[in-house]
């Protein structure tokens, strides 16, 4: 599989990471919230002005937490404000 780009990279393994914990990874397209008691949706859209959360994660239904999709090294100073949104 080619990777575009270094978020896409993280992506494929943030995917694998969330799997393997149990989550159930879906698209924003098809969200069942009820298909596992841990969904996580990728790209999900914020209110307006926000953008997109990269994985917005779900638990009995409920937003519980968000990931967002950085390339490896990058230092979380300066995401915790694109993740408070």
């Amino acid at each position: 599989m080619i990777v575009s780009s270094p978020e896409a990279a993280a992506r494929l393994s943030i995917d694998a990471a969330l799997e393997a914990a149990g989550w159930v990874l879906q698209d924003v397209s098809s969200i069942n919230l009820y298909a596992g008691q841990g969904i996580a949706v990728r790209e999900f859209p914020l209110k307006s002005g926000y953008g997109f959360a990269d994985y917005l994660l779900f638990v009995d239904g409920e937003a519980v937490g968000a990931v967002e999709a950085k390339k490896e090294g990058e230092t979380l100073t300066g995401v915790e404000v694109q993740t408070a949104k």
